[in-house]
């Protein structure tokens, strides 16, 4: 206790010379001033005390708690029962729309600036002769098509993800 009871004396022994010292001219101040200088004086004070408090104090530390790991979940697919479908010979089978595809779905997700890059390069190669206007249609499901089969990937056009693949071939 004596060493943090000296640390505050000292402090406020030089904040009262300090203050004091200022002060002496400052005797020709109105009683509004000179009370001023008393609450700065004590402020600094009282700081210094708290600081010396505050520094003796032992950190005061928690435990985190103990982490709570789950298994991780398991999906399954859940079987579709397949039900048998009987054909008359009447109905056609549906097709599907070009703008439905995975090939347009892919070539639709790029820029503007990427898709007309993807047109120019097929155009280049021969298996693009539309305009250069960066929309899907069937001239360009048709080149993208063509092209695919020509580079042997064909196969991969079924899933967006090999579209993706064919498309980043021609832009990169």
């Amino acid at each position: 206790m004596l060493p943090k009871l000296n640390t505050a004396a000292v402090a406020a022994v030089t904040t009262l010379s300090i203050a004091l010292g200022a002060a002496s001219p400052a005797a020709a101040w109105g009683q509004r001033e000179q009370d001023t200088l008393k609450g700065a004086v004590g402020a600094l004070v009282l700081k210094a005390i708290i600081d010396d408090a505050r520094r003796d104090r032992a950190p005061i530390y928690h435990e985190a708690p103990a982490p709570i790991y789950h298994p991780a979940p398991i999906y399954r697919a859940d079987p579709v029962p397949q039900h048998p479908r009987y054909d008359h010979g009447h109905s056609k089978p549906k097709a599907q729309s070009i703008y439905h595809t995975p090939v347009a779905r892919a070539f639709n997700s790029y820029s503007r600036a990427e898709r007309r890059l993807i047109q120019r390069r097929l155009a280049h190669w021969g298996y693009y002769r539309g305009g250069i206007d960066g929309a899907f249609g069937p001239g360009t499901y048709s080149a993208v098509l063509a092209y695919a089969r020509d580079q042997g990937q064909g196969r991969n056009l079924g899933t967006t993800a090999g579209a993706f693949g064919i498309y980043d071939g021609l832009i990169y």
